[in-house]
Protein backbone atom coordinates (compact mmCIF):
# COMPACT_ATOMS: atom_id res chain seq x y z
CA UNK A 1 0.00 0.00 0.00
CA UNK A 2 1.47 3.32 -1.06
CA UNK A 3 0.33 6.71 1.08
CA UNK A 4 -0.15 9.30 -1.18
CA UNK A 5 0.40 13.31 -0.08
CA UNK A 6 -2.07 14.41 -2.74
CA UNK A 7 -4.89 12.66 -4.18
CA UNK A 8 -4.07 9.67 -6.24
CA UNK A 9 -6.71 10.60 -8.77
CA UNK A 10 -6.56 14.34 -8.90
CA UNK A 11 -5.65 15.74 -12.72
CA UNK A 12 -2.39 17.12 -13.01
CA UNK A 13 -1.85 21.00 -11.87
CA UNK A 14 -2.04 22.71 -15.18
CA UNK A 15 -5.43 20.50 -16.48
CA UNK A 16 -7.52 21.55 -13.15
CA UNK A 17 -10.61 23.48 -13.99
CA UNK A 18 -10.09 27.04 -12.67
CA UNK A 19 -13.66 27.16 -12.04
CA UNK A 20 -14.34 24.12 -9.90
CA UNK A 21 -10.78 25.22 -7.98
CA UNK A 22 -12.00 28.78 -7.27
CA UNK A 23 -15.68 27.57 -6.01
CA UNK A 24 -13.84 25.35 -3.88
CA UNK A 25 -11.96 28.03 -1.90
CA UNK A 26 -15.76 29.13 -0.66
CA UNK A 27 -16.27 27.57 2.29
CA UNK A 28 -20.32 26.91 2.25
CA UNK A 29 -22.54 25.72 5.11
CA UNK A 30 -23.80 21.86 4.41
CA UNK A 31 -27.50 21.60 3.77
CA UNK A 32 -29.77 18.49 3.36
CA UNK A 33 -32.44 19.12 0.93
CA UNK A 34 -35.99 16.57 1.34
CA UNK A 35 -39.19 15.87 -0.06
CA UNK A 36 -41.86 13.52 -0.07
CA UNK A 37 -43.16 10.78 2.24
CA UNK A 38 -43.40 7.13 2.96
CA UNK A 39 -41.46 5.37 -0.21
CA UNK A 40 -41.19 8.44 -2.15
CA UNK A 41 -38.92 10.14 0.15
CA UNK A 42 -35.48 11.72 -1.34
CA UNK A 43 -32.96 13.89 -0.04
CA UNK A 44 -29.48 15.48 -1.12
CA UNK A 45 -26.74 16.82 0.62
CA UNK A 46 -26.52 20.49 -1.01
CA UNK A 47 -23.68 23.22 -0.07
CA UNK A 48 -24.35 25.41 -3.16
CA UNK A 49 -27.85 27.93 -1.70
CA UNK A 50 -28.49 31.06 -0.26
CA UNK A 51 -31.07 32.66 1.22
CA UNK A 52 -32.67 35.96 -0.74
CA UNK A 53 -34.20 38.23 1.42
CA UNK A 54 -37.65 39.84 0.14
CA UNK A 55 -41.48 39.09 0.00
CA UNK A 56 -41.54 36.75 -0.11
CA UNK A 57 -37.51 35.37 0.69
CA UNK A 58 -36.42 32.88 -1.31
CA UNK A 59 -34.06 30.08 -0.81
CA UNK A 60 -31.87 28.91 -4.14
CA UNK A 61 -30.27 25.66 -4.60
CA UNK A 62 -28.12 24.69 -7.29
CA UNK A 63 -28.99 20.55 -7.44
CA UNK A 64 -27.40 17.88 -9.36
CA UNK A 65 -30.13 17.52 -12.35
CA UNK A 66 -29.66 13.51 -12.47
CA UNK A 67 -29.97 13.46 -8.00
CA UNK A 68 -33.49 11.78 -7.11
CA UNK A 69 -34.02 15.25 -5.49
CA UNK A 70 -33.31 17.09 -8.85
CA UNK A 71 -35.42 14.70 -10.72
CA UNK A 72 -38.55 14.62 -8.68
CA UNK A 73 -38.84 18.32 -7.64
CA UNK A 74 -41.50 20.73 -9.70
CA UNK A 75 -43.51 23.56 -9.22
CA UNK A 76 -45.28 23.83 -6.42
CA UNK A 77 -43.71 20.83 -4.52
CA UNK A 78 -42.76 21.43 -1.04
CA UNK A 79 -39.01 20.64 0.51
CA UNK A 80 -37.22 20.70 4.11
CA UNK A 81 -34.38 22.35 3.90
CA UNK A 82 -31.97 21.64 7.39
CA UNK A 83 -28.75 23.18 8.16
CA UNK A 84 -26.39 20.40 9.29
CA UNK A 85 -23.59 20.09 12.43
CA UNK A 86 -20.44 18.68 12.21
CA UNK A 87 -22.59 15.90 14.15
CA UNK A 88 -24.16 15.32 10.83
CA UNK A 89 -21.21 14.46 8.25
CA UNK A 90 -21.25 10.74 7.75
CA UNK A 91 -25.63 11.80 7.25
CA UNK A 92 -24.26 14.53 4.31
CA UNK A 93 -21.68 11.67 2.49
CA UNK A 94 -24.63 8.77 2.56
CA UNK A 95 -27.11 11.38 0.91
CA UNK A 96 -24.74 12.72 -1.46
CA UNK A 97 -24.22 8.82 -2.48
CA UNK A 98 -20.50 8.78 -0.90
CA UNK A 99 -20.97 6.72 1.98
CA UNK A 100 -22.92 3.21 2.51
CA UNK A 101 -26.05 3.95 3.78
CA UNK A 102 -27.54 0.29 4.31
CA UNK A 103 -31.38 0.06 4.53
CA UNK A 104 -31.28 3.92 2.69
CA UNK A 105 -29.84 7.14 3.80
CA UNK A 106 -33.23 7.66 5.60
CA UNK A 107 -32.57 4.53 7.90
CA UNK A 108 -31.09 4.66 11.19
CA UNK A 109 -31.74 8.24 11.94
CA UNK A 110 -34.84 9.94 13.76
CA UNK A 111 -37.79 11.58 11.59
CA UNK A 112 -40.28 13.60 11.83
CA UNK A 113 -42.80 13.77 8.63
CA UNK A 114 -44.08 16.97 7.93
CA UNK A 115 -46.88 18.42 4.97
CA UNK A 116 -43.38 19.37 3.19
CA UNK A 117 -41.26 16.20 3.64
CA UNK A 118 -39.12 14.17 6.03
CA UNK A 119 -37.80 17.02 9.08
CA UNK A 120 -34.13 15.61 10.49
CA UNK A 121 -35.22 15.48 13.92
CA UNK A 122 -31.51 16.14 15.12
CA UNK A 123 -31.33 19.78 13.21
CA UNK A 124 -32.21 22.61 15.28
CA UNK A 125 -32.38 25.07 11.66
CA UNK A 126 -35.05 24.23 9.28
CA UNK A 127 -37.12 25.36 6.99
CA UNK A 128 -40.10 24.56 4.82
CA UNK A 129 -40.44 25.59 1.73
CA UNK A 130 -42.54 25.71 -1.66
CA UNK A 131 -40.67 25.37 -5.14
CA UNK A 132 -41.70 28.30 -7.24
CA UNK A 133 -38.84 27.84 -10.31
CA UNK A 134 -36.60 25.76 -11.73
CA UNK A 135 -34.18 25.39 -14.76
CA UNK A 136 -31.10 24.23 -15.87
CA UNK A 137 -27.78 26.72 -15.00
CA UNK A 138 -24.76 25.47 -15.94
CA UNK A 139 -23.78 21.78 -14.80
CA UNK A 140 -26.78 22.43 -12.16
CA UNK A 141 -30.50 22.64 -11.60
CA UNK A 142 -31.27 25.76 -10.27
CA UNK A 143 -34.14 25.56 -7.57
CA UNK A 144 -36.40 28.78 -6.74
CA UNK A 145 -38.13 28.06 -3.42
CA UNK A 146 -40.28 30.58 -1.37
CA UNK A 147 -39.60 30.91 2.06
CA UNK A 148 -42.88 29.06 4.00
CA UNK A 149 -41.78 28.62 7.53
CA UNK A 150 -38.07 28.70 9.51
CA UNK A 151 -37.05 27.17 12.90
CA UNK A 152 -33.79 29.04 14.19
CA UNK A 153 -31.69 26.73 16.55
CA UNK A 154 -28.39 26.86 17.99
CA UNK A 155 -26.18 26.93 15.49
CA UNK A 156 -22.41 26.07 17.76
CA UNK A 157 -20.90 23.55 15.23
CA UNK A 158 -22.04 24.09 11.74
CA UNK A 159 -20.92 21.78 9.39
CA UNK A 160 -19.37 23.46 6.42
CA UNK A 161 -17.61 22.61 3.18
CA UNK A 162 -14.30 23.21 1.40
CA UNK A 163 -12.08 22.52 -0.75
CA UNK A 164 -13.64 19.13 -1.43
CA UNK A 165 -14.02 18.18 2.53
CA UNK A 166 -16.39 18.31 5.75
CA UNK A 167 -14.79 21.37 8.18
CA UNK A 168 -15.60 23.17 11.20
CA UNK A 169 -15.47 26.57 10.85
CA UNK A 170 -12.63 27.21 12.87
CA UNK A 171 -10.08 24.73 10.65
CA UNK A 172 -7.69 26.20 7.98
CA UNK A 173 -7.80 23.68 5.08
Amino acid sequence: MTIHSEHPFADPEGARDAARRLRGRLSARVGLWTTGADRERVGLTVSSMLVVGGEPPLVVGLLDPDSSLGESLDVGDRVVVHLLEWEHRDLAEQFAGLMPAPGGPFAGTAWEQTPAGPRLASASTWATCTVTDTRLLGWSLEVVCSLDEAELGPDEEPLLHRRGRYVRPDARA
